[in-house]
């Protein structure tokens, strides 16, 4: 039996990726940016999912947590929308002075510092392995909850299994993921309008006696606890039940996204989260209180509210399992704020140096690929160490969005401090922030107190250790950027004699492909080896270098088109300094995402130009290889050898020493 040659497998093996991720994109597409950026119906989807959704388990932690006491449930629905619209008006606020995206976390930089930019980066990112985990854990509670016990025991294998394909459909791209999910995000919408106005309009006549409820349970703990013990124990549920505002943020970090104008779209789609999160929070305590629901084992409030409510309806049994499934299925849209923003905090991260630098990469299919399986299997790792529990993840989930919460509203405070004298609007903003900062710290601190023993010092264990890891990557970086600034110091400003009219091209003399990432120190000293090694032996030198769009400049054309200007300056330096060496010199350029794939057509494209030529790369060496190098510095010049020596064309890596 024949089995298919090694090309065959890997062409085969090929397709199969590509239908599962798509096939690329085309960068030069001019309509490119305005095809893949969202709308604010489906920004709203996207990303104001994970805020709306935080309505299934946040006001049921906080009427949890009123005990016998729910008289004050009405109080806390009122004080749950206002916390919304405060919150949401803040971050309205940042998407208008930071427009570029990455909320929290750029706030805190450029106005706190880095110390407190990595704190609140590090917080966000896993506060977004959380929303991913939160999500698909309450997705699998509110849909077993129709499910007979017996099968219970499945939910953690139901939930790794649904994280896996989010995570292909992030990969595959975010606007094809949101628009699938798009119909799940308005059954919810249009289920949970029908339960919550009919619970409210079936119910008009039981108003009367909750207000008796209500005088007749404050009158009872005035005389029992006194007013400081029930505002002690209303304080405490409206704490808990900080799960509500964790998807606020979602919209400010993804603004990168957003169709043109951006501030316009985004604050447009923080109006329409912040409405139909108030909304829904609201009134959900409302109808707790009118329909006098009671927790039951093995069922969420809202299973047990819609049943009550629809329970003597013809199919009344269908369209309760219909509104909570919906539920259920927009916590598993939800999970998509943390693919969605996730990845894009950490490359924020990556090109400050707080994390690797490949997680600013960008697939062939414009996706953070690496930021996307970092953050689903890290949900899928938290999914296993809790069992799905949506109790213990909430608690973990509150603590650190309120780090972030806090950290932005401090920094807004300062941002509008320092423009009092430009703007005259800075006292009503300010007192907004100021507002709001203070709700924060009080959801943190009295979080953090009540849950500490429960789980919530393991998110702050796990968020420290995230910090450190930060910082000793930083400090490499730093060494690295140190070492790389003394050759620049050293070589880029070389005095060389010209010696006279460049050569020209000779295409069948020996030639040297010479791979080069912008003019820097490291490209010259890389052509200084080549001449030094081989001297004599070439009298072509061609320069290719691959203008790689990231996240940092994948932000528009303009900036794609800055780019390309920026590679095509540092080529023509390139070429001038090899004129004044005597050699014939051109330079070859290509816009793209995967350098690897890009180099190597381009060098074997040019080897088709010059037959006798030999491809030169270099590559950063250090005294002591350590585990963490390759993680922390890209196998690019490793990878693009293996390739063109598989393809008959000679590659001399050359090393360029740095002490780190």
């Amino acid at each position: 039996m024949e089995h298919g040659t090694p090309n065959e497998t890997s062409t085969l093996l090929q397709k199969i990726v590509r239908a599962i991720i798509g096939g690329p994109k085309q960068l030069k597409d001019p309509h490119l940016f305005h095809k893949m950026a969202l709308i604010p119906v489906l920004a709203w989807v996207g990303l104001g999912a994970d805020g709306l959704s935080s309505s299934a388990y946040g006001p049921e932690e906080a009427f949890r947590a009123l005990g016998e006491h729910t008289y004050l449930a009405v109080f806390l629905g009122l004080a749950t929308a206002l916390t919304v619209f405060i919150i949401s008006y803040a971050y309205s606020r940042i998407i208008e002075h930071f427009p570029n995206g990455g909320g929290g976390y750029i706030v805190a930089s450029h106005m706190l510092g880095e110390k407190a930019g990595v704190v609140s980066g590090s917080a966000l990112l896993v506060d977004y392995v959380m929303t991913i985990t939160i999500s698909i854990a309450s997705c699998c509670d509110a849909v077993f909850s129709y499910i007979p016990k017996g099968y219970h025991h499945y939910k953690v294998p139901v939930a790794c299994a649904l994280t896996v394909i989010l995570i292909i459909l992030n990969i595959r791209g975010v606007k094809e993921s949101i628009s699938v999910m798009a119909p799940i995000f308005m059954t919810f919408v249009l289920s949970h309008i029908l339960m919550l106005v009919y619970g409210v309009l079936t119910h008009v006549d039981k108003c009367a006696p909750l207000v008796c409820d209500v005088q007749s349970g404050l009158k009872h703990d005035l005389s029992s606890i006194g007013a400081f013990g029930i505002l002690l124990l209303f304080v405490r549920a409206y704490s808990l039940g900080g799960g509500t505002y964790t998807g606020i943020e979602a919209v400010s970090n993804g603004l990168q996204i957003m169709r043109e104008p951006r501030v316009q779209t985004g604050k447009r789609t923080m109006l329409y989260m912040a409405t139909s999160l108030a909304f829904t929070a609201g009134i959900l305590f409302l109808c707790y209180s009118l329909v006098g629901v009671k927790p039951v084992e093995g069922k969420t409030l809202n299973a047990v509210l819609a049943d009550s409510l629809f329970g003597n309806w013809p199919m009344g049994n269908w369209i309760s399992f219909i509104t909570i499934f919906s539920e259920g299925a927009l916590l598993l849209v939800a999970a998509q704020a943390g693919f969605v923003d996730g990845p894009r905090v950490m490359s924020n991260m990556a090109i400050d140096s707080w994390f690797p630098h490949r997680f600013a990469a960008l697939s062939v299919r414009l996706t953070m690929r690496n930021g996307i399986l970092l953050m689903g299997i890290a949900a899928i790792a938290l999914l296993f160490y809790t069992g799905g529990s949506v109790s213990a993840l909430v608690v973990m989930y509150s603590i650190n969005v309120f780090i972030t919460f806090s950290l932005s509203q401090l920094g807004m405070s300062k941002f509008f401090i320092q423009r009092r004298k430009e703007d005259p609007q800075w006292i009503r903003h300010l007192s907004v922030h100021l507002v709001g900062l203070l709700l924060c710290v009080t959801i943190l601190a009295i979080t953090t107190y009540e849950k500490f023993a429960e789980g919530g010092w393991m998110t702050l264990a796990i968020t420290s250790v995230v910090v450190g890891l930060c910082y000793i990557i930083k400090g490499h970086y730093v060494r690295v950027r140190q070492g790389m600034k003394d050759l620049d110091e050293t070589l880029l400003d070389v005095p060389l004699s010209s010696h006279g009219e460049p050569p020209a091209i000779d295409h069948n003399s020996a030639t040297a492909i010479q791979l080069v990432s912008g003019y820097s120190g490291f490209g010259v000293h890389t052509l200084f080896s080549i001449l030094a090694t081989f001297p004599k032996t070439y009298k072509n030198i061609i320069f290719v270098s691959v203008a790689m769009i990231d996240s940092g400049s994948f932000k528009g054309a303009d900036e794609v088109k800055a780019l390309e200007a920026s590679v095509n300056a540092g080529l023509e330096k390139y070429v001038a300094m090899a004129h004044k060496l005597g050699f014939a010199a051109e330079y070859r350029t290509a816009l793209a995402t995967d350098v690897v794939e890009s180099a190597v057509d381009l060098c074997k494209q040019v080897a088709e130009e010059f037959p006798r030529s030999t491809v030169f790369t270099g590559q950063l060496t250090f005294r002591l290889e350590k585990f963490y190098h390759r993680l922390l510095h890209n196998e690019t010049a490793f990878a693009i050898q293996r390739r063109l020596q598989w393809d008959g064309l000679t590659t001399v890596i050359m090393p360029i020493r740095v002490r780190a």
